[in-house]
Order: C-alpha cells, then sequence, then structure tokens
C-alpha cells in the first residue's frame, strides 16, 4: 500500500506545483481538493453502473414479491425460482452494491494519503502546507488553541463545517421530498424478504450526513478538505443518479 500512496502523494505534489502560481500557499490544498475530484471522476463510470443494478433490482420488486408469496411454504423453491428471475432479466442481486464495493480501495488509499503523518517511513510532505495558516497536518482542536474558533486557524474549519452542514441539509431535504412524492412501501431484498430495520435505517439515513461534522472535526485538515470534497460530490452524484428513484430504495444503495 505505501508504494500506492508515495505514487499518490507524488502526483498530488507535482498537481500543487502546477496550481502554485495561482494559489500561492494554498496551492497543496487546492491539489487535494482537485486530486479527490479528479478521482472522483474516474470512478464515476462505477458509481453510474451501482445506479443501474439498483434501478435494475427495483424493478423486480413486484415479481419478486408474486414469488414470496407463491413460494411461502417452500423456501428451497422460492429460492430457486427467485434465481430464475434474476437470470431471465440478467440483473445480479448484487448488481447495485459490486460496483461500490471496487471504490472503495481507491477512497481507502486517499483518506490515509491525507491522514498519516508517514508514507513508507518518511515524512508525509503534504501535510508540512497550509491553508490560509491553518496547517494541513493539524486538527480542529489546535486551531482553538491558537486563536480560538474565530482566529485564522478557526476560521478555516467553520468554513469546512458550513459547507458540511449545507451538504446534509440537502440531503435531508432531498430524501424528504422522495419520501414525499413517492410513499414508502415496505422493502425487500434480493430474496424478497422484507429489509430488517428498513423503516428505521429510512428515517436514519438523511441525518447520517450530519456526523460527517465529526469527522472534520477529528481529523487532520488535509483529511478534512479530502473528506468535505468527496462527501459534497457524493450529494451532487447521487441527487443526479438516483433522482427518478424512490427514498426507500435510494436510501438501500450504497453510500461512499
Amino acid at each position: 500500500m505505501s508504494a500506492f500512496m508515495s505514487a499518490f502523494a507524488s502526483l498530488v505534489g507535482a498537481l500543487a506545483d502546477l496550481l502554485q502560481p495561482f494559489f500561492q500557499t494554498a496551492s497543496t490544498a487546492a491539489a487535494i481538493v482537485l486530486f479527490t475530484a479528479l478521482v472522483r471522476l474516474a470512478v464515476h463510470p462505477l458509481s453510474r453502473a451501482a445506479a443501474r443494478g439498483q434501478k435494475a433490482r427495483t424493478k423486480l420488486q413486484p415479481q419478486i414479491t408474486e414469488l414470496r408469496k407463491k413460494h411461502a411454504k417452500n423456501p428451497e423453491r422460492m429460492q430457486k425460482a427467485l434465481m430464475e428471475l434474476h437470470a431471465k432479466e440478467k440483473v445480479s442481486p448484487l448488481s447495485g452494491c459490486l460496483p461500490s464495493l471496487l471504490q472503495m480501495p481507491a477512497f481507502f488509499l486517499l483518506y490515509h494519503l491525507f491522514s498519516s503523518q508517514k508514507i513508507g517511513g518518511d515524512p508525509n510532505s503534504l501535510l508540512g502546507h497550509e491553508l490560509f495558516g491553518a496547517p494541513l497536518g493539524e486538527r480542529w482542536h489546535d486551531a482553538l488553541a491558537d486563536g480560538g474558533p474565530f482566529g485564522a486557524q478557526g476560521l478555516v474549519y467553520l468554513a469546512l463545517f458550513v459547507i458540511v452542514a449545507a451538504v446534509a441539509t440537502f440531503n435531508y431535504g432531498r430524501t424528504k421530498r422522495q419520501m414525499a412524492a413517492n410513499p414508502v412501501t415496505p422493502a425487500t431484498g434480493p430474496d424478497g424478504q422484507p429489509v430488517p430495520g428498513m423503516g428505521a435505517m429510512t428515517k436514519v439515513m438523511p441525518l447520517m450526513s450530519f456526523l460527517t461534522l465529526f469527522s472534520v472535526a477529528f481529523v487532520p485538515l488535509a483529511a478534512a478538505l479530502y473528506i468535505v470534497t468527496s462527501t459534497t460530490w457524493t450529494a451532487i452524484e447521487r441527487a443526479y443518479l438516483y433522482r427518478d428513484t424512490p427514498a426507500t430504495e435510494a436510501a438501500l444503495a450504497p453510500a461512499l
């Protein structure tokens, strides 16, 4: 993994050099934001595949429900019928999840790249830069100790908190509108059985975005920039890809 992190670090460093004439001392922070966006753009086809898979599974739900009722007393026959249905419609039970899982290694590497103090045994040079006076390697509590919440460093975090809160509010409002336009029906999994706790999850999912506020407060500023950029991208991407998907089904789609 250190080899990949070193390669990523070199790419971000080269990008920072290109941006230096435009962003001066904030070029490394700008490079982190831009590099994160480029990675998200590169894996966007996987997000589209996940959305297509989720929508395909959603269309099968009425047929799955009928098969579940028809073979309620014969689980083995029901499983066989479900497999035949998926094969006939050319829809994999994992079609909505697998593409999202394939994205995870890239996001895992990026997070560690922007939060690790050392890469391959050497100090992480990316964390040695600043954004408007706030060191990329320090955390919010360091900013509070140096000028308080409204000091130069504290204002950087305040801006990030405002962005995260705005994105979380956008997600919450979008989900509420979807639920109002598409009355919630009991959600079912690939086997046609009701998803345990789906009702509670549907209510809690919109609020999960607000937990990002805690992540931003406790990770190094470089990692916070990555999280804010990725979270914002995800919100916009999901709003587009799942714009015609009922809220209950959209909640089942993995979010990264």
